[in-house]
């Protein structure tokens, strides 16, 4: 599954989507992780109004099942949702490698509902996981 970070410095999700320096993209599986890409955004990245900004960082992300940011505009996050991406905000800089860490511990065990979705965007479902609400029939 790829996840996408946006980042100032390549080392912490410390960054708003539209304003990020880079976004650098990983592979998570239940065994680790692997570095994909780094897509690195030059130009006035302050807020001035112009959405046209954002395409580059859509495409960068397109295969992307989550995406971690320190914060994201409404019309930022519709975007991405529309992509079928699932958004996450850090409520402070925490290092990528951390929360990659986090993430492959998750998948090794019973991921929750919303990491089930994003898992089966990333072209179907590696994992076999027990249905939660199913009813057994004595």
């Amino acid at each position: 599954m790829k996840i996408a970070f946006a980042t100032q410095d390549k080392v912490h999700v410390d960054a708003h989507f539209g304003w990020a320096k880079s976004i650098v993209t990983y592979d998570v599986t239940a065994d680790g992780h692997t570095f994909v890409a780094s897509f690195d955004f030059g130009g006035k990245l302050e807020e001035d109004g112009d959405e046209d900004k954002l395409a580059p960082k859509l495409e960068a992300i397109r295969d992307c099942a989550i995406l971690y940011v320190a914060a994201i505009g409404g019309s930022g996050a519709a975007r991405v949702v529309a992509l079928k991406i699932h958004p996450i905000k850090v409520p402070q800089p925490e290092p990528i490698e951390e929360i990659l860490v986090k993430l492959r511990d998750v998948l090794r065990g019973t991921p929750p509902p919303w990491l089930r979705k994003a898992l089966a965007k990333d072209g179907g479902r590696s994992f076999d996981f027990e249905q939660d609400d199913e009813v057994s029939h004595g």
